[in-house]
Formats: structure tokens, C-alpha cells, sequence
């Protein structure tokens, strides 16, 4: 059950950083990831309500590691891309490039 609603920024931003740390993206890793890449600071807080919404869309899945003893005993929730997350991300790059195509920069 998805949406052929277009992403937001920063959705297409999370599935990226989904795609990009293969099999190693949980919250801490996507932040790292998106901050480095782009120099926008993002939080947390921002990113779990996104990728629940994201999980909602059927866009990516989720499963919680075995609790580890240097997060004092918790679990880090690692997401994965699923065929529809994969789509939406071509579908996005393909509108952008299309908006791009042609584009020559105008000084002045």
C-alpha cells in the first residue's frame, strides 16, 4: 500500500542514507550520514517520526538488533529499503533530473 505521492527532502534524504550504509542504518548512522553528505544538521528527534511515516508508505522496513552491551543493555532499530522505497527514490531522481535537463545558468 503506497503513495505515488512525491518525497520530501528530507525522505529522499533517510532513503539515501538507507541505500548508502547498507544494512548498517539506524538513527545515529542516517544522521551522520545525511550531516556529512549535505552539512544540514538534523536530529533525532527528526528522523524516527520520518522513517515511521516511510514504514507506513512501505517504503522501508525495520528490525531491532540483539541488545548490546554498550548501549547499556538496548537495541538499535536497523531499517532497510524495500522495492517500493527503492521506486520512490528513482521516481525522485528521475523528476529532478528532468527539471534540470536543459537547465543552462543564466549569470547577472
Amino acid at each position: 500500500m503506497t503513495s505515488r505521492k512525491g518525497l520530501g527532502e528530507f525522505e529522499y534524504l533517510l532513503l539515501l542514507a538507507v541505500l548508502r550504509l547498507e544494512g548498517d542504518a539506524y538513527g545515529v548512522t542516517m544522521r551522520r550520514e545525511i550531516e556529512a553528505r549535505t552539512g544540514r544538521a538534523v536530529t533525532l528527534g527528526a528522523i524516527y517520526p520520518t522513517m515511521d511515516r516511510l514504514e507506513t508508505k512501505g517504503y522501508v522496513g525495520s528490525n531491532m538488533s540483539e541488545p548490546t552491551g554498550e548501549r547499556g543493555g538496548r537495541s538499535r532499530r536497523y531499517f532497510h529499503l524495500e522495492p517500493a522505497g527503492v521506486e520512490a527514490i528513482h521516481r525522485a531522481r528521475d523528476a529532478f533530473n528532468s527539471m534540470w535537463a536543459g537547465y543552462h545558468e543564466v549569470s547577472g
